[in-house]
């Protein structure tokens, strides 16, 4: 009788050594928090829950604590693991290009195509991308971690993880989760900066209707598109081909169920994906670094940049419009890719002060120019800094 409590003993004490009870720590409570912090804002405040649900509970599987040693080959960062596998299609860079090819065949591009004086915003908007970049390498960064660091500002979760692949794999964790994190937070961080930086004369502003865009400019669009911006700069081709592809396939009239797939399913299914895989890529010992603190740091400001420089912009451009074509300047924040929250933003505050202007449909014209305009500036950053 001895003998087998001796033995019932032992084995008990082992399968503790197995559990996760056993080998929890600190660190695992505290990112175990974060991602229920996450599934709550997604759930209950319904930011962002397409992006946030997966990636909060990707923080859950990812910080699941277990004894390396017993070799279950179950973590993200272990070989041969099913997440690992998985996750290779982060580290390998080809989720954000599947990803930008259901952009592409969701994007309605005829706002842009109207008013091609809209895409200056989408481009001063991408200041923030450069701000961060140049306060990282003060801060210590090397360049190509700050490279990484400073996408952030596009306000795109997929160009932020294939540029991170790229340049800072280590750092891949924190910058994707930094990035989704402020695009969800939009209503929140971009209202007080638009409000500060307009008078109410700019915000009551009306702009003229966009005119009518004819199928043949929609069709020819991603092709002018394609050739422009991947011929300066060749090094983005792998987002921006998908991009305007996925478009094409949209507009052309003739691969309706081609585009229905890259819209519907096959985003969907990435999404899951991407973000499942890049929560649980956030482990404690990976993850909670001052490292990560500084990006989360960093992304904010390169965030609050972009979204200055976009209002900004608009006020500056306004100087030298005639007064029939001036521009709203509460539409210079849709200059980062959020698409299509900034865009709404815009609108919201717009109707906050005259409840007659709707600006979405203009918002959208540099809300579109910055998804393109974030690949360009990560493309501009891979080829300078690889």
């Amino acid at each position: 009788m001895g003998d087998f409590i001796t033995f019932i003993g032992n084995n008990l004490a082992d399968f503790w050594t197995y559990t996760g009870f056993a080998n929890a720590t600190s660190g695992h409570i505290a990112m175990i928090l974060i991602g229920l912090i996450f599934i709550y804002l997604a759930i209950a405040k319904e930011f962002e829950p397409m992006l946030l649900i997966p990636i909060g509970f990707g923080i859950l599987i990812g910080n699941i604590p277990f004894n390396m040693e017993a070799g279950l080959k179950v973590g993200i960062y272990e070989e041969g693991s099913v997440l690992n596998i998985l996750y290779q299609g982060v580290t390998s860079g080809w989720y954000p290009p599947l990803i930008f090819l259901g952009i592409g065949a969701m994007t309605d591009f005829s706002a842009l195509i109207s008013n091609p004086k809209l895409m200056l915003i989408g481009a001063a908007a991408q200041f923030g991308i450069f701000g961060a970049y140049m306060t990282a390498l003060a801060i210590g960064f090397d360049p190509m971690q700050a490279g990484a660091i400073g996408i952030i500002g596009g306000a795109d979760g997929p160009t932020a993880i294939f540029l991170s692949s790229k340049l800072a794999p280590n750092l891949m964790g924190a910058i994707a989760v930094s990035a989704y994190s402020y695009m969800a937070l939009v209503p929140v961080i971009q209202p007080p900066i638009m409000r500060l930086l307009t008078t109410k004369h700019e915000r009551l502003i009306r702009m003229k209707p966009p005119r009518v865009v004819s199928h043949t400019e929609k069709v020819m669009f991603p092709i002018i598109g394609l050739l422009l911006t991947c011929f300066l700069v060749p090094s983005g081709l792998p987002l921006l081909g998908m991009l305007f592809f996925g478009n094409l396939l949209k507009e052309s009239g003739v691969t309706r169920r081609l585009a229905e797939t890259a819209r519907g399913p096959l985003i969907d299914t990435i999404t899951i994906l991407l973000g499942l895989t890049v929560g649980a890529s956030t482990q404690a010992s990976e993850f909670l670094t001052t490292d990560s603190l500084w990006i989360f740091g960093l992304g904010a400001f390169s965030f609050i940049i972009a979204t200055a420089s976009g209002v900004i912009f608009v006020k500056l451009f306004n100087l030298v419009l005639g007064k029939d074509n001036k521009i709203n300047p509460l539409i210079g924040n849709a200059g980062v890719s959020a698409v299509p929250d900034s865009a709404r933003i815009s609108q919201v505050i717009g109707l906050e002060y005259d409840p007659t202007n709707y600006l979405l449909m203009h918002a959208m014209g540099p809300n579109v120019a910055g998804v393109i305009g974030s690949a360009v500036a990560a493309g501009i950053l891979l080829g300078f800094l690889m």
